[in-house]
């Protein structure tokens, strides 16, 4: 079934080899004077697609939120609900969606004007939540995730029609260059990858465990790569990555002993609010991907 629109601007999914498309949207939507970003770090994100804040998180924070986690991932009655993803292999927490409506703490993160602030500037509009989520990586078994593009996946299942929204990882644990931390192509926000194949039903059951379609192909990584190189987020536990939706990012295993895990937090603009999906047959739940458009207020 052909699930493509017409005038759609990246369509995806497709039948035959996918290409690359250039982006048509801005990826920095507000200026300076928007909010407490300067002129230069705006520009840098621009242009790589991603900016970094160390220390966005005090020492203190990043205990009381680390114990939150622990807290979640240790609740029995949590482990039944479809929120929590398990590693495919091991069993064990991989993530835990919609985790600012499960943890008070977390909901107040959400609006913290070190966050708000700074989503509402790159995106140059009110905003709310598309996506919260806390990942997990333990030392010796936590497993990565291929590269991708959110917002191929977020357009193609969910109905997002423009690539402006922006994710905030904010790193709970050290991030070392050995210990599973995010990889991103910089620059490679500006070009929309084509993923080839058609949208299973309930892909998203499979797909948060290990996902299959919506994954570019070697050939597209290889090419990104040679162009744009490869940038890894390393830092002290409190730091925060700032990236485009767009942006082509994975992350290797975790052999280490140094486990990883991080609070992922997406904003989307209320003027770039959700549609029908434009290459599955439904959307995907609202616990992956928020409906409520009322926009976030401090």
């Amino acid at each position: 079934m052909d699930t493509t629109r017409v005038g759609d601007g990246y369509p995806t999914r497709i039948e035959g080899e996918p290409t690359l498309l250039d982006r048509t949207d801005p990826t920095v939507w507000g200026t300076e004077a928007d909010g407490p970003i300067d002129a230069a770090t705006l520009a840098g994100h621009d242009a790589r697609g991603y900016s970094t804040v160390e220390g966005l998180l005090s020492p203190a924070e990043v205990q009381g939120y680390w114990q939150e986690l622990v807290r979640l991932s240790s609740d029995e009655k949590l482990k039944e609900d479809e929120r929590v993803i398990a590693e495919k292999a091991s069993g064990e927490v991989r993530s835990i969606f919609e985790v600012h409506e499960l943890s008070s703490l977390i909901a107040e993160l959400v609006r913290d004007p070190r966050v708000l602030d700074r989503a509402r500037q790159i995106l140059g509009s009110d905003v709310y939540i598309h996506q919260s989520r806390v990942n997990y990586m333990p030392g010796f078994k936590g497993s990565g995730f291929y590269w991708h593009s959110d917002f191929e996946t977020w357009h193609a299942e969910d109905g997002m029609p423009k690539p402006r929204a922006v994710s905030c990882s904010i790193a709970l644990t050290d991030n070392y260059p050995f210990n599973g931390g995010l990889m991103v192509m910089p620059g490679s926000h500006r070009t929309f990858v084509q993923c080839a194949g058609v949208t299973p039903e309930d892909n998203y059951k499979s797909s948060l465990k290990e996902q299959e379609i919506g994954v570019p192909s070697q050939e597209n990584v290889t090419k990104a790569a040679a162009e744009h190189g490869i940038d890894q987020f390393t830092g002290h536990a409190g730091a925060a990555l700032w990236f485009d939706s767009n942006i082509m990012h994975g992350s290797g295993n975790n052999i280490t002993p140094y486990p990883r895990s991080n609070i992922f937090l997406c904003f989307n603009s209320v003027e770039n609010a959700l549609v029908q999906p434009f290459a599955a047959a439904k959307p995907r739940p609202t616990f992956i991907a928020g409906r409520d458009f009322t926009p976030l207020k401090r």
